[in-house]
């Protein structure tokens, strides 16, 4: 299929719709309530808090606070969604998600939006790259990270159906909206968007329109690729991975992250036990972000189109 036919709704942020989700949320299940630390407006909570005041908290900067409340109210049979930074989702409060909702077992979705480097300007500080392998390491931990507007609702939608804890990490930057407003989604199960046999694209986040981008590119050079969206971290979807490895013979994973502890080690793992198969990992490698456009950082760190063909090219030579 063409790109240009998957875009249906042009170029949306992913927090808008993580808060389009929320509102929604909001109107169809009572038990849902929202927890922020000052930041209503970035994570796009103003809907859902002036509708439902009752049912928001404005927590102030204190995300430790935050974590510990959310997982007391689930005590009582309600469903919190609390939003913030994902660098102050997951690195300032670890040890509350280690202790009080993850040992816990507690039914709390941690939504974390500015993830990875296209948070931009704000810079290295905020821009966390760690935090995918930060949180599937926690035993029982879901973590989703969606692709586009359209999906990230889906999802936010979804994992209140969710009993237990989740992640759920978007992001600030427009990006194209493609996936279908109508497509249920379904946690733990990858959707391959283009079919291919020459070699396969596992792309997680922002990443994913880049994988498509790319494939186009390599089709006009004679390269069959298939792309799949890992939206989906843990659980991992092994069955379609695999089967898809299994016809292409080589994979490129493409993630707006560390190359440590996120889709790539992941995949390298599982082929180790299952399929040894050659495998490219387009990621951050082992650095820390800088301020910058998202557009230019992502250049910089290789996390674009161009990479992911590159990294097809050398995955391919390297099969034979």
């Amino acid at each position: 299929m063409e790109l240009s036919a998957l875009i249906n709704q042009g170029n949306q942020d992913t927090r808008s719709g993580f808060g389009a989700g929320l509102l929604e949320l909001g109107r169809t299940n009572p038990n849902v309530v929202a927890l922020c630390a000052d930041l209503t407006g970035s994570l796009k909570m103003d809907a859902f808090a002036a509708e439902f005041p009752e049912r928001f908290y404005q927590v102030g900067i204190a995300e430790a606070n935050m974590m510990s409340m959310a997982a007391g109210m689930t005590v009582g049979g309600k469903i919190p969604f609390t939003g913030t930074f994902a660098n102050f989702s997951t690195g300032r409060v670890y040890d509350q998600i280690r202790q009080s909702i993850a040992y816990s077992g507690k039914n709390v979705k941690i939504c974390a939006s500015h993830a990875g480097l296209t948070l931009g300007e704000d810079g290295a500080t905020h821009q966390i790259l760690e935090d995918v392998g930060m949180m599937r390491m926690l035993p029982g931990m879901v973590v989703i990270n969606p692709c586009d507007f359209n999906q990230t609702k889906a999802a936010t939608i979804a994992i209140a159906h969710y009993d237990g804890p989740v992640y759920l990490r978007f992001g600030r930057p427009k990006v194209p909206n493609f996936t279908p407003a109508d497509l249920p989604f379904e946690i733990g199960k990858a959707l391959t968007l283009r079919s291919g046999s020459d070699v396969t694209l596992l792309a997680t986040g922002h990443l994913v329109w880049p994988a498509l981008q790319a494939a186009e590119k390599l089709a006009a050079a004679g390269v069959n690729a298939e792309v799949i969206n890992i939206h989906t971290i843990k659980p991992f979807d092994e069955e379609a991975v695999l089967a898809s490895i299994q016809r292409t013979g080589c994979v490129v994973t493409a993630e707006e992250h560390q190359q440590y502890g996120g889709l790539g080690e992941l995949t390298a793992g599982l082929l180790a036990q299952h399929l040894p198969t050659p495998l490219e990992m387009v990621a951050v490698r082992d650095s820390f972000g800088e301020s910058g456009t998202p557009e230019d950082l992502m250049a910089k760190y290789g996390l674009n189109e161009e990479a992911i063909v590159q990294a097809a090219h050398r995955v391919l030579s390297r099969r034979g």
